[in-house]
This record gives structure tokens, sequence and C-alpha cells, in this order.
């Protein structure tokens, strides 16, 4: 049996979603967008239908804050009156997937499947391009993609966030003394460490063979990026253990605020980046004793988990 489709409804009036062959669905109503923005953090959504056919509805969801979040993690259709081009070409580039007209409702159920199944596809392709095989994390394109959309979201929900780039000592010397699996299984306990100190909101991604960065997507405070850097950075220099043997690693830390560095996710990864290369080691004992560990030998297995 196809699995359903969760999905949320916003319309002040019942939309009939039938029996239909593109279902099962199962429906959470909002009569507001208002309302609408405390359900998208509802998990397990799929998809996102709008009905825009009051007067001034339409332009009400192209200037609605959540909409760009919206179309990245949903399949959003819109309801309305003969909406002209460029209103429904600006709408388009917000994340809706498809415009119908109310004349239209009974292909409705159809029209959902399917921008669920792009957004499926889209999902699953993004992946498969965009994600660092050795850790599983984001690479460099996703992560300025995500930001992109981020900063255009602020620009209408203004909030800071920031981003902290993390480069690791150490990993060169692990892969020199144990072997690449033991140096690829060291930076995925740093992705696992850093990931476990961050809310749920926040990204983790993959810049390369040696750096790390973080995505504060949403911060209390201004200054809170500091704090959280700092942290995040003297977690890492905590002992690992790899293959049965502790192993440390050298952090160098850079930070970039929004907006205070920047109103683009080029010029705030530049500046990141730039920062941590000038940065001194933290840990810098911990890395250079890495350099003095006795070659690879045969060691016996362990338990590795963090």
């Amino acid at each position: 049996m196809t699995a359903p489709i969760h999905l949320l409804c916003v319309s002040a009036r019942p939309v009939d979603l039938w029996d239909s062959s593109f279902g099962p669905f199962v429906v959470h109503h909002a009569p507001t967008l208002a309302e609408a923005a405390a359900s998208l953090q509802t998990r397990g959504l799929d998809a996102l239908l709008v009905d825009a056919c009051e007067p001034g509805a339409l332009a009400a969801l192209a200037e609605w804050p959540p909409l760009a979040q919206a179309g990245l993690d949903l399949a959003v259709v819109a309801i309305a009156p003969e909406p002209g081009v460029a209103q429904t070409l600006a709408l388009i580039q917000a994340g809706v997937q498809d415009v119908l007209p109310p004349t239209d409702t009974a292909n409705l159920a159809r029209a959902l499947r399917l921008a669920v199944e792009r957004k499926r596809l889209e999902a699953a392709a993004r992946k498969a391009y965009a994600t660092d095989l050795a850790t599983g994390l984001p690479n460099p394109t996703q992560l300025l993609e995500h930001m992109t959309h981020l900063v255009a979201l602020r620009a209408r929900e203004p909030a800071p966030m920031a981003l902290v780039v993390l480069r690791i000592e150490g990993l060169a010397a692990t892969e020199a003394a144990l072997g690449v699996e033991a140096a690829n299984v060291l930076k995925r306990k740093v992705a696992v460490r850093l990931r476990s100190g961050l809310r749920a909101s926040d990204v983790v991604a993959s810049l390369g063979a040696d750096t790390f960065a973080v995505l504060l997507a949403w911060l209390d405070a201004a200054d809170a990026g500091q704090r959280v850097a700092s942290k995040l950075a003297q977690a890492l220099t905590q002992p690992f253990s790899i293959t049965g043997r502790e192993r440390r690693v050298g952090v160098r830390m850079g930070l970039a605020s929004f907006p205070e560095h920047g109103e683009h996710a080029e010029d705030l990864l530049r500046r990141a980046l730039a920062q941590a290369a000038q940065m001194a080691t933290l840990g810098a004992d911990a890395a250079e004793a890495i350099e003095r560990l006795p070659p690879r030998g045969q060691l016996a297995a362990a338990n590795d988990e963090e």
C-alpha cells in the first residue's frame, strides 16, 4: 500500500480530498497562515496546501516569512484564481511547486502527489551530489545552498546566526600512523561530536579533508556564536578512541556572524575560513604529540563508540 501523504492544509473552508488513487492523505488543518507557522514544526509533514482564493491571499502568501523554509522542506501547492505570470513566477521562486485555479480542484490530489514525488526526487538528487562520502555530511555546495536560503529568510524574519569553521590538525598524522580508514573513522567521530553539541536546527558540513563548518541557524543573542564556537572547539580537544588507541586533535577556529560580517553566504564562509587560518591552534600540544606516536602496527580491535 502507498504510504499516506501528511498534508498541512491552510484554509478557512473545507478542502475535499476524496478517496483518490493518488492518496491516501492525512490532513492537518490550519485556518490561517499565522496559525500554520507553528504547525510547520510538526515532524513528518510532506506537503503544504494553501487556499489563496480570498482577495489579497496570494500576495499574503508571497510575503509570508515561513514560505522560504517551507519551500525547502515540503511540496507546496496553492489554489488561487487566475494569478498573473509575474505573481506565479514569484511564488515558484519562493518554493511553491504548483498554483491551481479553484475550477481545477478535481486534479488536486494528483497535483499534490506529483509535487511530493518531485520534492522527494529533488532531495535524493541533492543528497547524491552534495554529500561528503567520508562522513555523510553536506559538502560546501549544499552548505552554501542552505545558507543562501536561510539568509533570504532572515531578510524577512531578522535574527542573528553565525557560521563557525573548524580546521582539524591531526587527521594526517592518524592516517600516517594507523592508515586511511582509521583517519576516516576519526573524521566521522569529529562530526558526531560536533553534532551532539548542537541544536537540531543547526547544520554540520564538511569543507574538505580537514575542515568542518557549523551553521548556527538561530542564536538567542548576537554574541552567542562565539560561546558556542569555543564550546565546540574545546569538546574536540578531548581524546578520541580509534582502534584501541587514544587520539587527540588540534583545532583552529573561525567565526562569521550574520549580519555583522556579511549578508551573503559566500562572504560569511570566506570570512570564517580566513579567520580559522590565522588563529592559533587550540590543543596544539596534543596535536604535536600525535606526530610522535609510533608507526602503524598490528592493533587489537576496540569498541570505538562515543
